[in-house]
C-alpha cells in the first residue's frame, strides 16, 4: 500500500499548489523543507487553491497583520484575523476549500515553515519542543497575542524574514535564535484548548488525541485506546466528553475519515484499498461511515478533488 501513496514532500506541494516561476524560487530557497519564511501576500500571489486534505510534514505558522484566513484543520474550521496566529503542527491534516476561500480576505502577514530538527539546531534540545504545546497535534492552533507581544512578534518575524531573504539558510543559528524567541513570545499568550480545573482529565484527553493520530490505522475501538492508556472505557469516555464535549468514538470516526481524505487525494489507491489500509475490510461500511461524516461518498469526494 505505502508504495502507491504520493508522499507529497514539500517540493511536491509546491508543484501542486504554487505557480512555477522565478518568484516561487525566490520565496522558497534551497533547503526550504527545513525552514522557510515568506510574506503572505507573495505566497497568495503564486498559490493555486483549493488545497484538498493533506498532511503537513513541517510545522506551518501564519501570522496576519491584516485580512482574514480560513482553513480547515482536522475537522475544525479555523478563522484568524489581524494580529492573530495560526499554527498547523507537523502531521496534522489541513485543507483550504473554495468555501474557505470565500470566507477569507486578501491580507498581509507572514507564512513560516520549519521542522523539529531545524528548531532545535545547535542551541536547543528535544525538551524545547515540549515547551510549545501548540506544536503538538492536540494543541490549540490559534494564538491571539496581546499588548507588547504584538510588537515583539513583528520584530522577530521581520528580522527572520530579512535574514532569510538576504542569505537563505547560510546563518541558521541567527534564524533559530529569533525563531525560538518568536515561539516563546507566542507561548506567553497561548491558551490551551481546555482550562478545565480537572487537570487529570485534560492530561488524559491530550494523551488520547496524540495516541489517536499514531494508532488510527490499526485501532478503532474505545476499549483498545482505554487499555493503552491504562484506564477503563467508561472513565475514558467520561473524561473525553468532559473536556471536549465529544465522545471518544466521534473523535475516532473524525480522525479516521480525515486520514482517508488524505489518501483519497494523495494516492491512486482504490476505495477498497484505502479502507483496508485503515483497518476496515468492509468497503460498504467504510463508505457509510464516510458519508455519515462528510455527507457524500468517498467516490464523489475523490471526483470533487479531481474537478477542483
Amino acid at each position: 500500500m505505502n508504495s502507491k501513496i504520493k508522499s507529497l514532500q514539500p517540493n511536491q506541494f509546491l508543484e501542486s499548489f504554487m505557480c512555477f516561476g522565478s518568484k516561487r524560487n525566490t520565496i522558497f530557497k534551497k533547503d526550504f523543507d527545513l525552514f522557510y519564511i515568506a510574506k503572505l501576500e507573495d505566497v497568495t500571489e503564486i498559490s493555486k487553491p483549493p488545497v484538498p486534505p493533506v498532511k503537513a510534514r513541517t510545522h506551518t505558522l501564519f501570522y496576519l497583520t491584516s485580512g482574514i484566513i480560513s482553513i480547515k484543520i482536522g475537522s475544525q474550521a479555523i478563522k484568524i484575523g489581524k494580529n492573530e496566529c495560526l499554527v498547523i503542527p507537523s502531521g496534522q491534516v489541513f485543507s483550504h476549500s473554495n468555501e474557505d476561500m470565500e470566507k477569507s480576505e486578501p491580507g498581509k502577514g507572514f507564512m513560516c515553515g520549519f521542522d523539529d530538527d531545524f528548531l532545535i539546531g545547535k542551541i536547543g534540545s528535544r525538551d524545547l519542543l515540549k515547551t510549545f504545546e501548540f506544536l503538538s497535534i492536540w494543541g490549540n492552533p490559534v494564538i491571539k497575542p496581546k499588548g507588547e507581544s504584538i510588537r515583539y512578534l513583528a520584530h522577530s518575524l521581520n528580522r527572520i524574514s530579512d535574514e532569510y531573504e538576504e542569505n537563505g539558510l547560510e546563518n541558521k543559528i541567527i534564524i533559530q535564535a529569533h525563531l525560538i524567541a518568536l515561539l516563546c513570545d507566542l507561548n506567553k499568550d497561548y491558551l490551551s484548548l481546555s482550562n478545565h480545573n480537572n487537570k487529570t482529565a485534560v492530561q488524559l484527553t491530550n494523551r488520547f488525541k496524540e495516541l489517536l493520530h499514531q494508532q488510527i490505522k490499526t485501532t478503532h475501538k474505545v476499549s483498545d485506546f482505554a487499555t493503552m492508556l491504562h484506564v477503563s472505557p467508561n472513565h475514558l469516555n467520561k473524561s473525553i466528553k468532559l473536556i471536549t464535549q465529544k465522545s471518544p468514538s466521534i473523535w475516532i470516526r473524525e480522525t479516521l475519515i480525515n486520514e482517508s481524505k488524505v489518501l483519497l487525494f494523495q494516492s491512486d489507491l482504490s476505495i477498497q484499498e484505502i479502507a483496508s489500509g485503515l483497518g476496515i475490510e468492509d468497503q460498504s461500511y467504510f463508505s457509510r461511515l464516510f458519508k455519515k461524516q462528510e455527507g457524500i461518498t468517498p467516490v464523489k469526494f475523490r471526483k470533487m478533488i479531481e474537478l477542483s
